[in-house]
């Protein structure tokens, strides 16, 4: 399979990190060259708005220009993500090398997005990024997610039943819209399932003439 970039999105909970490292160590055991590189990425960008979603610093007490800084420094972290000349993602691909990312645009419309002319802001600001090879959406039932979330030793900004269920819904209308390569999976399945989904689904995507 030639170098792919391959995103998974989903609520808080939903396991898309566990299934972002369960698919690395695939390729690790396989010998082909992969990358874990999640958003918010590590760069100056990214570090600042993990700070934020963490509630260590904090831009305004409004939500709504909460959520539109937000998604400005969303949208130059996936700048600096995809093309910067150290470890973008562009690089990556150029040197044959799987890129595997929890989180790209697609989280940005969920999160940030109040309302369908903040939708509609947000959606004009990624426009020009370009579509992965393959999105998996890892579908979790938001109380399912708020018991998983609960058990971490810190919540972020985000982590509400209100906000929990705005963003699914979001989701929906994403994904509804989304004319690329993309698979929703049901997040409640056991790992191991999961996982073998992906790989299936990878498989036939890429290796059968398809792609």
């Amino acid at each position: 399979m030639d170098a792919k970039f391959i995103v998974f999105e989903g609520i808080d909970g939903s396991g898309s990190s566990t299934q972002a490292e369960l698919l690395y160590q695939h390729f690790q055991a396989e010998n082909i060259a992969a990358v874990l590189s999640p958003e918010p990425s590590n760069g100056m960008i990214g570090n600042m708005v993990r700070e934020a979603l963490r509630k260590r610093i904090r831009f305004t007490e409004d939500p709504a220009q909460f959520n539109r800084q937000m998604a400005y420094l969303f949208a130059g972290d996936r700048h600096d993500h995809l093309y910067n000349e150290i470890d973008g993602v562009m690089k990556r691909l150029k040197a044959d090398t799987q890129v595997i990312t929890t989180r790209y645009y697609f989280s940005s419309l969920a999160y940030n997005a109040n309302s369908p002319e903040e939708y509609e802001f947000i959606y004009r600001l990624n426009q020009d990024f370009p579509n992965p090879d393959m999105v998996f959406y890892f579908d979790l039932p938001v109380e399912v997610a708020l018991e998983r979330v609960n058990r971490r030793s810190h919540q972020e900004i985000y982590e509400t039943q209100t906000k929990l269920t705005q963003v699914r819904n979001n989701y929906e209308q994403v994904f509804s819209d989304y004319q690329g390569n993309w698979l929703k999976l049901d997040a409640t399945q056991p790992p191991k399932k999961i996982h073998q989904t992906i790989l299936q689904t990878l498989t036939q995507t890429f290796e059968s003439g398809q792609d």
